[in-house]
């Protein structure tokens, strides 16, 4: 490895970055994320020494110039937080939009001291004293060397074979491309200053109900370029509904919720922050109630419409919140809701104009009181639904006089 014997002897020679103490492996790594040119290293005088030269003539430009594009595009095609969060690392967003913080996943601790920086692709451990980029956190996190964490994240970017792909099932193959998906659109959203002010017009400004929910945003005219690059095939892309016919994102310019079934997703709802058509879902079934995996467990839950009165009632502190998207509940979604007989289910819906909302509270409580399980109609003021309630200046202790005074069919 005379190329990286030169790096060390230039390295240590150069002030700013000089690592003399270091030696033999030690110094490889720190040198190996520094891979820049010897004449950017050196100044043109230390070229001379017949020592370095003859270094250097053993490894041409040309050498040096393929590895640092190598190692760009693994940087570039596995952002570190995607990285991170593929291993169930959890995080939440730091004061920065662009940081975030947790646990350190290289050493036991109780106390967040990993950060993030999504937008440079770095990290910082303030408990260990680690840090570097997503070759260096591979490096430390499964006792690789340089090349051999080079071709670790190369494994990664290879797409599967076809045969891996028919062993696999299709729901589970579609659930990890939107894993991926979702992802991206959840880095996207504070990239997006139109998505971030869309979101508190809406009310929706707590970072931990956002991280939560995992809201992300889609831009438009980019997903194919990323999903394609981390090894999907195009008509994977099409027949998921994630581009339409002609090739193009099938969200463009909406906030993005993804929507979990058992911990896995099973759709996509956009909400155009533009002049679309409102609502989209990808072609797939929308699932059971959202949520529930972790509303379930309540003896006492509130039914709403549409997932943003659910975003901000759950900033409000009302976490046994689940949503329907709309009034007519699926099969799925009326077993799961009518399965606990005793329980308490506050309908929240829209008090539209037509009737249409309280309507079909009326008609719901009707079929929960049959199975067994106690309804009350929450009546917000007329023409309001909890969102729009919460946008206009209503508060925590005002919904709550809201299901205090909800009464049975």
């Amino acid at each position: 490895m005379r190329m990286w014997d030169f790096r060390i002897h230039a390295d240590t020679r150069r002030g700013r970055h000089g690592h003399p103490q270091l030696a033999g492996k030690a110094a490889c790594l720190v040198v190996a994320l520094l891979p820049l040119r010897p004449e950017r290293l050196l100044p043109r005088s230390f070229l001379t020494n017949s020592t370095i030269w003859r270094t250097y003539r053993m490894c041409p430009v040309k050498e040096f110039d393929t590895i640092d594009v190598n190692v760009a595009q693994l940087k570039q095609r596995i952002p570190l937080l995607e990285y991170l969060q593929r291993r169930n690392w959890k995080a939440c967003r730091a004061g920065n939009q662009m940081e975030f913080v947790g646990l350190c996943p290289l050493q036991r601790e109780t106390h967040p001291s990993f950060y993030v920086n999504s937008h440079k692709n770095l990290f910082y451990c303030h408990g260990c004293g680690r840090g570097g980029d997503l070759i260096r956190f591979v490096q430390l996190s499964l006792h690789l060397s340089f090349p051999q964490t080079l071709a670790h994240l190369r494994q990664q970017l290879t797409p599967a074979s076809n045969s891996d792909l028919l062993e696999r099932t299709a729901a589970s193959y579609d659930s990890d491309l939107l894993e991926r998906t979702a992802a991206f659109y959840q880095l996207a959203l504070h990239r997006h200053p139109e998505a971030v002010q869309y979101l508190a017009q809406r009310g929706l400004h707590d970072p931990a109900v956002i991280e939560k929910l995992a809201i992300g945003y889609a831009p438009g005219g980019v997903l194919r370029r990323h999903l394609c690059a981390q090894g999907y095939p195009l008509e994977a892309l099409l027949q998921t509904g994630l581009l339409d016919a002609g090739g193009r994102d099938a969200f463009c310019r909406r906030v993005i919720f993804p929507c979990r079934q058992h911990g896995n997703i099973v759709n996509l709802y956009g909400r155009s922050i533009g002049a679309a058509f409102p609502h989209r879902l990808l072609p797939y079934s929308k699932g059971g109630l959202f949520a529930w995996d972790s509303v379930a467990r309540h003896s006492a839950i509130i039914l709403v419409e549409g997932l943003f009165d659910l975003a901000v009632l759950w900033q409000a502190g009302f976490h046994n919140t689940t949503c329907a998207f709309g009034t007519h509940l699926t099969p799925a979604q009326w077993v799961q809701l009518s399965h606990c007989p005793g329980r308490l289910v506050y309908i929240a819906f829209d008090q539209d104009d037509n009737q249409a909302g309280p309507q079909a509270a009326r008609d719901l409580a009707r079929r929960l009181r049959g199975a067994g399980s106690a309804a009350r109609l929450v009546c917000l003021p007329q023409g309001f639904d909890p969102n729009s309630y919460f946008v206009q200046g209503a508060a925590a202790p005002d919904f709550a006089a809201c299901l205090e005074q909800a009464q049975p069919l």
